[in-house]
Formats: structure tokens, sequence, C-alpha cells
């Protein structure tokens, strides 16, 4: 039975690295990570299945079960932080300490057989719990802390949807590998954490699929589906923004600086809008914002911060081209009617662009 089991969530995790492979959804920053946690799981998996089956006490070979355990009780703990690094892979960079409670229970682990720290097998070939095994359930539960407090982290800060998806991922995992350590004859660890990992594939690629590959705003096809979600309970405000002449800026200096320009743009916008918007580029050099500000005074404040940003950015010798943008609020116990509300701020977006382009012909 175990080795059927077994074999099934090897064969799964052996699809899941073809998938990461040849993903086009997926981040390249985070196939890396991924393909490191499937492999640890692999070898945790094989480990585990080969102490139960060198742990008859009719087998004498009490080496080998000595060394799968070995092997799973110190690469286990490793495998929560290579799922963290999957969506933070600077975060071992800024904070080696973190693989300080991994290293201590490898070696305990190691100095198990002779100390009986986290396990012991004795010369019945049977497997104990060791005195100090509080010391493996201690950095494990270290090692899964730190995989939800630095993705939500991450979420929190990006202002990324997924925080609530992740958190109910984070528990699943966190559930289904705590039955198997309060009951050790309840093989469900790796079969909790495979089906986590292809998971974590799904909700990572349909993630990454949202961003636009040059600027690393959300996507038209992420603002489609965030348009589709709106409903008439939440008031809420639209801003349209169009970069001004810049098919002049790609007729004169070409189409890759036409690229670096639409990146340095997008990296303004980004930093201009706090957590109560969301930046999308919305096509060519367009982009499109949604908020959850309806304060004129504070929309305003907002855009005034944006423009004050590119002029300190040209007094640096930047040169860029200046933003035209227009904006629409809609607010609780009107009409839901999402594309009249876009409409109204993109005429005021090309009424600004036609005042821009009068005073440019004055000069």
């Amino acid at each position: 039975m175990y080795v059927a089991t077994y074999a099934i969530d090897i064969a799964a995790l052996l699809y899941l690295i073809w998938l990461v492979n040849s993903s086009t959804a997926l981040n390249s920053n985070r196939k890396k990570p991924f393909l490191i946690g499937t492999i640890l799981t692999i070898i945790v998996i094989i480990t585990e299945a080969g102490t139960i089956y060198t742990g008859f006490e009719s087998l004498n070979i009490r080496s080998i079960n000595i060394l799968c355990n070995i092997l799973g009780f110190s690469l286990t703990p490793m495998i929560p932080i290579a799922i963290t690094l999957i969506f933070d892979n600077r975060i071992l960079t800024t904070h080696k300490i973190l693989l300080i409670p991994a290293l201590i229970n490898m070696i305990a682990a190691l100095l198990s057989p002779l100390y009986r720290f986290i396990f012991y097998v004795d010369d019945y070939n049977r497997y104990i719990r060791g005195d100090y095994f509080f010391i493996f359930i201690l950095v494990y539960a270290i090692s899964l802390l730190l995989l939800v407090i630095s993705t939500l982290e991450v979420v929190r800060k990006n202002n990324y949807p997924i925080m609530w998806k992740l958190f109910a991922l984070s528990l699943f995992t966190i559930f289904g590998t705590t039955i198997q350590l309060i009951y050790p004859s309840v093989y469900s660890s790796w079969h909790c954490v495979t089906l986590s990992l292809l998971l974590y594939f799904l909700l990572m690629s349909e993630f990454d699929s949202s961003f636009d590959t040059l600027t690393g705003l959300y996507n038209r096809a992420a603002f489609d589906k965030a348009t589709e979600q709106i409903d008439d309970k939440r008031a809420f405000s639209v801003i349209i923004l169009d970069i001004n002449d810049f098919k002049n800026v790609n007729d004169v200096y070409g189409h890759d600086y036409g690229d670096e320009v639409i990146k340095d743009v997008a990296e303004i916008i980004r930093k201009s809008f706090n957590k109560n918007y969301t930046c999308y580029r919305f096509g060519g050099d367009e982009f499109s914002i949604i908020g959850t500000e309806t304060d004129r005074e504070e929309i305003e404040h907002q855009l005034r911060n944006m423009t004050d940003n590119f002029a300190e950015i040209r007094k640096r010798g930047k040169t860029l081209p200046t933003v035209s943008y227009g904006y629409s609020i809609y607010r609780c116990g009107e009409r839901l009617d999402f594309q009249k509300t876009f409409k109204e701020a993109d005429c005021q977006m090309y009424e600004y662009k036609k005042i821009h382009k009068a005073d440019t012909a004055k000069k």
C-alpha cells in the first residue's frame, strides 16, 4: 500500500518538474527554488519509504534504516524554506540567520544514531523517537512559520490580491504535515506536501500571468478580471494615464529606448500611488489605476505626487515625456456602469492631452 502511494507522489512530483521547466507563465526567478523544493520532497519521500521498508525486524539492514532517518530528518525543514524562496528569492540573501535552526536540526540528526537526539534505531532495527525529538518539531514549526510570515509580508508590501489564497494554502500544508507528527503511524505529510506544491504551482502560474513582462505592473487581462469583480456595494475610482508624444519618442530614439521610457514611467507610477491603488499597464503607452480612494482631494494629491516625482527625475538629467491623466469616481448608491465610469476618466485624460498639445504648439 505504502509503495503505491509513495510511487504516485513521486510520479506527480516528476510531472511537476516537467511543468515547471516548460512553463511560460511562471516567473523564471521562481523556477529554481520550485525545482529544489520538489527534488527535496522526492528525496524525503524515498527516505520515508526506506525507513518503512527497512524497519522490519526480520531484515538485517539497520544501517540503511539509520541513513534514511538521518536524511529525512535533516532535509524536511529545508522544504518550507525552499517554498518560501519561490515567493521571495532574496530572503536568505538578506537574512542568512534564518538557516541557523535548520542547520542545528541537521547536526542533531547526524548525531542522533550516537546520542539519541531526534531518533534512535535499536539493535532490533526498531525506530524510536529521541530524547530531544522536540528539536525537529520546533525547527520544522519555525520553517513553516517563516513560510507563512514571509509570503504574507511580500504580498502586503506589494498590495498583491492573493493573500488569503496563500494563507489558506499555508494552513493546509501545516495541518496536513502536523497530523503525522501527532500520529506517527499516519503517513500523511508527503501526500500533503506533494499536493501543496502542485497547488502552489497553479496559484503562482496564475499570479505571474497577471503581470506585464516589460513593466512589472498588472496587465490588461488582470485589469479586465478586476473590473468583472467590481460590484455596486463598494465605491471606487478609475484613473487613466497616457504618455504624451510617445510616437515621437519611438520615431526619434527607436523602440528600444521607447521600451525603457515605458519602464521608467511605470516605475514612477508604481511608486507614486499608495496601497489604496492598483496599477495596470493597459496597453502600449497607456496605464490605468483602480483605487478604493474616492475623495477628489486625495486622488489629486496622489496625482500631484506623481508629477512631482517626474519633475524630480528630470532634474537628475533623465529625459522623460510628460503624462496626461483623467479620473472618475463611482459612489455607492448609484447604478453601476463600469464602462461609463471608465469612459469619463478616458475623456478627461484626452482633454488634458489636448491642452498639452496646445501648450506645446504655442512654444
